[in-house]
């Protein structure tokens, strides 16, 4: 009876022993498991940071380009390059070129928001510019008017033109809408003294800044 509960005992042991090993390499495969987890998400975070940092890195290379590049440039185009630049719509960060149409070589009517057939010409040689250069180039069109009239009108008046000229751009010569932008500026960005006939003809334009 003796030798029977020893050889069961052993028995009983050697089954515990057997169990606590068994547990102690499931633990072990599970430790190993989460720290294999634990080092993936490592590296995901690791290249997360890297690409940041790339980014960030380019940034500040569009924005160099953008001190350098707008020298002599008119403030309005600098503001354009700087709005485009920190919306990503461009690759390189350039000017490239300004034009305006001014009143006094294209006529808009009296609070009126069409386009004239001088605008229309004007915008065609544009386009014909942008597609002899060949290149994905982005416009902001900026509209302008004189004083005359409370500032929120002249708002509103100065938006509706250069949304004229963008339709006018999209529609007659297929330019993409995502390439192009248009914003007013209202009465705030005068270029001659609003006091005169002739400094309000200058002050009521469009201008057009093509960027790259």
């Amino acid at each position: 009876m003796m030798r029977n509960r020893w050889s069961v005992s052993v028995v009983i042991l050697s089954l515990l022993s057997v169990v606590g090993c068994a547990s102690k390499g499931y633990v072990h495969e599970e430790v190993s498991r989460e720290v294999a987890a634990v080092h993936a998400r490592v590296d995901d975070v690791e290249g997360q940071v890297e690409a940041n940092q790339e980014r960030l890195d380019e940034q500040g290379h569009r924005i160099d380009a953008v001190s350098d590049v707008a020298e002599g440039a008119s403030q309005t185009a600098r503001e354009a390059l700087e709005r485009a630049v920190s919306a990503g719509k461009l690759a390189e960060g350039k000017l490239l070129f300004e034009t305006a149409l001014t009143d006094d070589k294209v006529k808009f009517g009296f609070d009126k928001k069409v386009l004239s057939p001088e605008a229309k010409a004007a915008l065609d040689e544009l386009a014909a510019q942008l597609v002899a250069a060949n290149e994905s180039v982005y416009v902001e069109i900026q509209g302008h008017t004189d004083a005359t009239g409370t500032e929120d009108y002249n708002l509103d008046l100065g938006f509706e033109r250069a949304q004229a000229a963008l339709r006018y751009l999209n529609m007659r010569h297929g330019v993409p809408l995502h390439r192009m932008s248009a914003i007013s500026y209202g009465e705030t960005a005068p270029i001659a003294d609003n006091s005169t006939r002739e400094g309000r003809t200058q002050n009521r334009r469009v201008v057009l800044v093509v960027l790259k």
